[in-house]
C-alpha cells in the first residue's frame, strides 16, 4: 500500500502498478484502459508518493507477475546488481536529482545502465518535466555500429524510408536517390513492404543491396518484414543486413506479434552468422510504440508508458543497431493530441537512452489525431536538442503506403543546420566523395554525382544538377525529378534493373528532352515530384486533410436522413414534372406555375 496526503484528503494506491498508473501525466490510452488518475490532485499525490519510493522496491515487486511473463523474468534475471549498487540507496526523486546534477556524466550513466530497470526509468520520467527529460537524455550517448556508426555525440542519422503502396521498384528507387542526394540513409535504408510476401521481400532486399553496392554506400539496408520471413530468407542466403521486428513490453503483447524471446535470439544468431557488417555486429532493428500492449489487451493493468519502457529491456537484451518508437503512429485512442505525442516522444527517448538503448524516434501522427505538422516540428527540434540518435526521412513527410505523417529529408537537413549536427562519420565521408558537401561540410548538392550517372543512364545526359534556391542560403528546394522508368530485368539475376531518372535543368520551366534522351523501354514514365519548397508543394493544412493522391480521402457521404430527404425530393420532382411543374431552388424544391 502506498499513500500520500494532500490537505485533509489521503490518497491510497493499492500496489506498485496502480501507483505508476495514477502518477502518469494524462494520456488517452490510460483513460481508455480505466487506470488513469481521476483528478489532477490524485495525480500529484501519486507523483509525490512515487518520488519518495526507494529504487529497490522495483526489484521486490513486479508490475507483471514473474511467473507468467518472460519479459519480467528477463528484467529480473538480467539485472546487474554491481551496476545498480551506486544508486541502490536512492529514491525515485533522488535518482532524478542525480541525473540532473553535474555528477551525472556520460561515462557514469553508461556504467549505471545495466542496473536500471525499465520501471525505474519510467518512474523518473513520470515526475519529470519536458525540460528535465531533455537535459537527462542529452547526457546519455549510446553508440552502435554495422557499416556506419550511430549515436556519436554531435551526430544525427536519418533512416531513409522509401515506402511505396505497391512496392513499385521505380517509385522506391526514386525515393532512395532523392534521400541520398539530401543526406538521408546513414542510419538505414529501410522499406516497409506493402505485403509480407517472402518473394517480394527477397526482391526488395536484392534491389537495396544492388543500389548500395553500385554506389558503394557505407550504410545498412533492411526490409521490415516479420522476423519469421527474414529468418526463412536468411536460410536462402538473401542479403539481409538487419533483422527487424516490432516488440512490446509483455509476453502476451509479443505473442500477438507472433514472436517470443527465443525466436528473436534465433534470428540474431542467424544474422550474425552472415557476417555482413564491416565495422560492427549490431544486427537487430526494433520498433516500439506506446499503446501497442493495450491494443492487444495484453497490458495487465499497467500504464502504457511503463509497458513501453519494458519493451526497451527486450531490445537491450539483443544489442540492436537501432531502436525507435513510432510515437504517434498507433492513433489518438492512445495519444490523443500533439501535446500528448510530444511528451510521449521525450519520455520514450529518455527511458531508452538511460537504459543503454540506441534510441531514435519516428516523429509522427495520423490524420485523425488532434495534431499537425507544427506539433511535429516542435517535437523534432526538442528531440534533436536532447541528442536523439536518428529520425525518419520520408519523401514529403507523407508516407503514402502506411498513410501517416512523419518527417522529411528537408526536416533532417534543417535540424542538422540548426543544431550543428553531422551525419554518421562513414556516411559523411561518402557524401564528400560524391561532391554533395560544400566547403563548410553542409549537405548542398550542386550536380548529379558521377556514380549516380553510371547507375542511371539517362541522368548522364543532363550536364548539370539544379542548384538549391538561394545558392547556399538554406535547404528549401529539392531537385525536380520529372519521370522514372525501369530498366529491363537482368536475365542472369532476375532483379529489377536500375531506374532511369531525368532531372530538369530549370524546375520552373519544364521542357521536353531531346529525342535521343527519351527512355527506350516500353514502360510508361511515372511522374514523381513537381517543383516544391521545403517538405511539399502543398500547404500544411492541405497535407493534413488531403494527404497524397494515393490515399486521399473520399468526399464524405451524406447522413441517412439527408439521403432520405434527397430521395423524397427526387420523387416529388418526378411527380411534379409529370404534372407540368418545374423544379427550382438548391435542394430540389418545386414551384407551382
Amino acid at each position: 500500500m502506498y499513500a500520500f496526503t494532500i490537505g485533509a484528503r489521503r490518497y491510497a494506491f493499492g500496489d506498485l502498478k496502480t501507483l505508476l498508473a495514477k502518477a502518469t501525466p494524462p494520456r488517452s490510452g490510460d483513460q481508455l484502459a480505466g487506470i488513469a488518475a481521476e483528478s489532477g490532485e490524485e495525480r500529484v499525490a501519486a507523483q509525490y508518493a512515487l518520488a519518495d519510493l526507494l529504487l529497490a522496491t522495483f526489484l521486490e515487486e513486479a508490475v507483471v507477475p514473474y511467473e507468467i511473463d518472460e519479459v519480467t523474468r528477463l528484467i529480473i534475471d538480467s539485472h546487474d546488481k554491481a551496476a545498480f549498487a551506486p544508486i541502490a540507496h536512492l529514491t525515485v526523486g533522488g535518482l532524478r536529482d542525480f541525473l540532473l546534477s553535474d555528477a551525472a556524466t556520460n561515462q557514469r550513466l553508461a556504467a549505471l545502465a545495466p542496473g536500471i530497470t525499465p520501471e525505474m526509468a519510467a518512474a523518473v520520467a513520470k515526475i519529470s518535466g519536458l525540460q528535465d527529460l531533455m537535459v537527462m537524455a542529452a547526457k546519455c550517448s549510446v553508440v552502435t555500429r554495422f557499416r556506419s556508426t550511430i549515436g556519436l555525440p554531435g551526430r544525427l542519422a536519418v533512416r531513409l524510408q522509401p515506402n511505396h503502396p505497391t512496392d513499385d521498384p521505380r517509385g522506391i528507387a526514386a525515393s532512395i536517390l532523392d534521400g541520398l542526394l539530401l543526406g538521408a540513409g546513414d542510419a538505414v535504408i529501410g522499406i516497409n513492404p506493402a505485403t509480407d510476401s517472402p518473394a517480394r521481400t527477397h526482391q526488395l532486399l536484392d534491389m537495396l543491396d544492388d543500389i548500395r553496392e553500385k554506389l558503394d554506400i557505407p550504410t545498412q539496408s533492411c526490409v521490415l518484414a516479420h522476423v519469421t520471413t527474414t529468418l526463412a530468407l536468411m536460410d536462402k542466403r538473401a542479403p539481409v543486413d538487419l533483422v527487424f521486428q516490432s516488440i512490446a513490453g509483455t509476453q502476451d503483447a509479443n505473442k500477438s506479434f507472433g514472436i517470443d524471446l527465443a525466436l528473436l535470439a534465433e534470428a540474431r544468431a542467424a544474422a550474425l552468422a552472415l557476417r555482413r557488417g564491416t565495422i560492427g555486429d549490431n544486427v537487430m532493428y526494433f520498433e516500439t510504440g506506446q499503446g501497442s500492449a493495450l491494443s492487444a489487451d495484453a497490458h495487465h493493468g499497467v500504464d502504457q508508458q511503463t509497458i513501453e519502457a519494458r519493451a526497451y529491456a527486450v531490445a537491450r537484451a539483443f544489442k540492436p543497431l537501432l531502436v525507435n518508437t513510432v510515437v504517434g503512429f498507433i492513433g489518438p485512442e492512445y495519444l490523443y493530441d500533439g501535446k500528448q505525442i510530444t511528451r510521449a516522444g521525450l519520455e520514450d527517448h529518455f527511458c531508452g537512452k538511460l537504459m543503454g538503448v540506441p534510441m531514435g524516434v519516428d516523429v509522427c501522427y495520423t490524420n485523425h489525431a488532434e495534431a499537425d505538422q507544427d506539433d511535429m516540428d516542435t517535437l523534432l527540434a526538442l528531440l534533436v536538442a536532447a541528442g536523439v540518435s536518428y529520425v525518419m526521412g520520408v519523401p514529403g513527410a507523407d508516407d503514402i503506403m502506411l498513410g501517416y505523417q512523419s518527417t522529411s529529408f528537408h526536416d533532417a537537413l534543417a535540424m542538422r543546420d540548426l543544431f550543428g549536427r553531422r551525419p554518421a562519420p562513414e556516411f559523411e565521408a561518402w557524401l564528400a566523395r560524391q561532391g554533395l558537401l560544400d566547403a563548410e561540410k553542409r549537405i548542398r548538392p550542386r550536380e548529379l554525382p558521377g556514380s549516380f550517372r553510371s547507375l542511371l543512364p539517362q541522368a548522364a545526359a543532363s550536364p548539370s544538377f539544379p542548384p538549391l534556391a538561394g545558392e547556399g542560403q538554406g535547404v528549401c528546394r529539392r531537385p525536380q525529378v520529372q519521370a522514372v522508368s525501369p530498366a529491363p530485368p537482368s536475365p542472369a539475376s532476375g532483379r529489377v534493373g536500375a531506374p532511369a531518372v531525368r532531372v530538369a535543368k530549370n524546375p520552373s520551366h519544364e521542357t521536353q528532352p531531346p529525342a535521343d534522351q527519351t527512355s527506350t523501354t516500353a514502360h510508361k514514365p511515372m511522374a514523381v515530384a513537381p517543383p516544391i519548397h521545403s517538405r511539399t508543394h502543398r500547404p500544411r493544412a492541405c497535407r493534413r486533410l488531403a494527404g497524397d493522391r494515393a490515399h486521399a480521402r473520399r468526399p464524405p457521404r451524406p447522413c441517412p436522413r439527408a439521403r432520405r430527404r434527397a430521395r423524397t425530393a427526387r420523387r416529388s420532382a418526378a411527380r411534379g414534372r409529370s404534372r407540368g411543374a418545374r423544379p427550382s431552388g438548391p435542394r430540389g424544391r418545386e414551384r407551382r406555375p
